[in-house]
């Protein structure tokens, strides 16, 4: 008998609409400030006018009068909390209510409690600061920024890369660039607030909170209170946009936990769209300068990248792009360099593909101008320069299917009518411009733990403490307990979004797919083991059919002999009503320890160029038209389509939502977000909606995603690596390739406007 089934054979899952969306359309599915909490007292942020100095007095007075007003917590009164850490659970080692320096415009000076949100919100506003000010670092440019290597600061960017001899590679190219490129800050604008809800019972806490890690955040939430974790509960289970914004706990959660202590009842704080820009994480402004020199048979030989990144003063974020871009083609010698740059700014964080995204753009830039400086066709110098393993450890790629999706978006999109020749191409009063760019992210999983529960009447719970972020994870995962239970997804209930289920991942990375998956797969392969024996066993309704191999379809045991059971049967042989089984995954090439860190809320991520047998990416290329006007130099982008090769596709109605709107944020990126900066203050400008720009229905016209079949076996149990942080990193690149060939500038900083085109 073979009990063991093999790992799932379809390389597309069926396209099944998501199993929440009901609840999400109707309105039904209920968010972190919709969740009930009785006696709910609202509270409201006080927040710093200065980026740097320190507060000699708060004046509480006038805020505490404000009627309604129940309390304030301010400077002092976390004394005896611990600090917040700054890492994949903490978004900065920043404690604004530890001590009187202020490191940053707006940080939280004070949480006033009242009865009404809006007493609050009067209160929080009536709370004036003395602050010894003192000039503060805005950027690259300003006076006092401190300049240091990023390597070695961050597990995501441990060192720099040196392959061969680059200056004298680089000396001896036939052709060569040498170009720089940025990109802006960009802020986290998700449709829902960041809030936090907090109360206490007795000594057990519980939150509601918008959270990507509510495993890492109850075991950090307990640190900095000095509580047992299995006293503290972390609830989320929809988040309305996260893309990293809610992936660290900021120190926001602990301070309401304060708070609800104090009131002796619940507490609710939303922040607003002006505080989220200076109480939570951003992507972080960087600079790049990106060398490359080659034969005029188009083969590169020398490849350089150095990378500065704005990083806060007491916390090293780093970005560290120029692992992906250094492993990206064949380019003989290889050299990076990536530095951190200390200013008078708020941490930085995570925001969707946070490495990839802005270093690719310059990388993708630069092979667009060595194309044209080569007079190659861009795809062809790519095709040349496709590497049979990466160049900086000589490992080979678990699969690489890139050509295949230049292959592919190319003839989808019509790269075949191009006119090379740039600004040859026109519609009316249009320049019409044609661009491409490679995306790339690392594919990694990580330790994951969930329950699964099948009934005699083929009812099935899925219980998993990862969160639906947007992503349909809920539905993928319930979509495997289907499969490998052999029930229909109507039967499959998923619970997920609370730290007191099976612990998950942190939901960020491209990770959950693939460590949901491969945990629930490895709960169910438990409960068949169990079901294919009872089976099989003395006295079973398959008894003699011991040498068959098994399998589960229909809610019946079958076997390749013809014979089968009904489960309704079996479990009336096993004398039973359910099964349940509780299984824990582990990614191959795991430390010993990676079970444990995973209990204490820590994510140990395999995959990606950290693995020793090979290198792990999914990979798409993705063509954009452009329409510049002639006389006003307004862009717009009436096509992209997107080629992508991600494993097994475990949903491809979901998958293609994730990869869209990551090519449509990738329009955001190339045409309207930036966050402006006052250089003289260090404070965000356009803190709002409506002066931060992001593409509207207006601004999208045809998008077209295709994904090409992939199988890897390598990279997890399940075969999937994950998408969601893809399709948003070359849409940029391939969008200003798209203008110079239609206007013939070259524009290398983002994002891209109309003043930039004006002649």
């Amino acid at each position: 008998m073979n009990q063991a089934a093999p790992a799932p054979k379809e390389n597309m899952g069926q396209p099944v609409p998501r199993i929440d969306a009901r609840l999400k359309v109707t309105g039904q599915a209920g968010y972190s400030a919709d969740l009930a909490a009785g006696n709910v007292a609202y509270a409201a942020l006080a927040t710093s006018t200065i980026a740097k100095g320190a507060i000699q007095a708060l004046h509480l007075d006038r805020a505490r009068a404000v009627p309604g007003v129940l309390d304030i917590v301010s400077i002092g009164d976390m004394d005896q909390i611990e600090k917040p850490k700054f890492g994949n659970t903490g978004a900065s080692s920043i404690g604004p209510l530890h001590d009187k320096t202020v490191f940053h415009d707006g940080q939280i000076i004070a949480l006033t409690i009242a009865e009404s949100f809006e007493a609050a919100e009067e209160a929080a506003m009536l709370i004036e600061a003395d602050y010894a000010q003192e000039n503060p670092s805005a950027s690259f440019d300003s006076q006092g920024t401190k300049i240091e290597p990023a390597a070695g600061k961050s597990p995501m960017y441990k060192e720099d890369a040196k392959v061969g001899d680059f200056d004298s590679a680089y000396a001896s190219a036939e052709v060569k660039i040498d170009q720089k490129y940025s990109t802006p800050t960009q802020h986290h604008n998700p449709i829902e607030l960041f809030s936090t809800t907090a109360w206490w019972q007795g000594d057990q806490l519980t939150v509601h909170e918008p959270s990507q890690n509510v495993t890492g955040w109850k075991i950090e939430l307990a640190r900095q209170l000095k509580i047992d974790p299995a006293n503290v509960r972390i609830i989320s289970p929809y988040v309305g946009g996260a893309f990293g914004s809610k992936g660290p706990m900021t120190a926001r959660t602990a301070i309401v936990a304060v708070a609800a202590r104090r009131v002796g009842r619940p507490v609710r704080c939303v922040v607003s769209r002006m505080q989220a820009f200076g109480t939570q994480t951003y992507r972080a402004e960087t600079r790049h300068r990106i060398r490359i020199g080659a034969g005029k048979d188009g083969h590169i030989t020398a490849f350089a990248h150095e990378g500065w990144e704005v990083t806060s003063r007491p916390d090293p974020y780093v970005v560290g792009g120029a692992s992906a871009t250094a492993r990206m083609y064949n380019y003989g010698s290889v050299l990076t360099h990536v530095s951190l740059v200390r200013a008078d700014r708020n941490t930085p964080g995570y925001m969707r593909s946070p490495p990839e995204t802005p270093y690719v753009y310059a990388l993708e830039n630069a092979m667009d101008e060595m194309a044209v400086a080569l007079g190659m066709d861009p795809i062809e110098f790519r095709r040349i320069n496709e590497p049979q393993k990466e160049p900086i450890g000589g490992k080979p790629f678990s699969s690489r299917s890139l050509l295949k999706c230049y292959e592919q978006a190319a003839r989808a999109f019509g790269w075949s009518r191009r006119e090379a020749r740039v600004g040859s191409m026109r519609d009316g009063d249009w320049l019409v411009g044609m661009g491409c760019a490679t995306a790339i992210y690392p594919t990694a999983v990580a330790p994951c733990a969930a329950r699964i529960r099948l009934t005699a009447d083929g009812q099935v719970r899925v219980q998993c403490g990862s969160h639906e972020i947007g992503t349909g994870v809920r539905t993928v995962a319930g979509q495997m307990a289907a499969e490998r239970l052999g029930v229909d997804l109507d039967k499959v209930s998923v619970e997920m979004g609370d730290s007191a289920l099976p612990p998950a991942p942190v939901s960020g990375g491209s990770i959950s797919t693939a460590s949901v998956c491969s945990a629930v797969l490895k709960a169910c392969d438990a409960v068949r083991q169990k079901l294919f024996a009872a089976a099989v066993g003395e006295g079973g309704p398959l008894a003699g059919s011991g040498n068959a191999k098994l399998d589960m379809a229909g809610e019946k045991i079958v076997a390749d002999d013809g014979k089968s059971a009904a489960l309704s049967d079996l479990f009336k042989t096993m004398q039973i009503g359910a099964i349940e089984e509780y299984a824990e995954f582990a990614p191959r090439g795991s430390s010993p320890e990676a079970l444990k860190k995973l209990y204490a809320g820590e994510s140990e991520f395999h995959g990606g160029d950290q693995d020793q047998d090979s290198v792990k990416y999914a990979f798409g290329a993705e063509f954009v038209e452009v329409r510049v006007n002639s006389h006003t130099r307004e862009v717009r982008v009436p096509r992209l389509v997107g080629a992508f090769a991600a494993g097994r596709i475990m949903n491809t109605r979901t998958a293609r939502s994730q990869l869209m709107g990551g090519m449509i944020w990738g329009i955001g990126q190339a045409l309207h977000e930036a966050t402006e900066i006052d250089q003289r203050h260090a404070r965000y400008v356009n803190r709002d909606l409506q002066d931060y720009l992001v593409p509207v229905n207006a601004d999208i016209k045809e998008v077209e995603v295709i994904l090409v079949p992939e199988i890897d076996h390598e990279v997890n149990p399940a075969g999937v690596k994950g998408l969601g942080e893809l399709g948003n990193v070359g849409t940029a690149a391939a969008v200003a390739s798209a203008v110079y060939h239609a206007t013939g500038k070259r524009i290398r900083d983002l994002p891209i406007r109309i003043e930039d085109l004006v002649t």
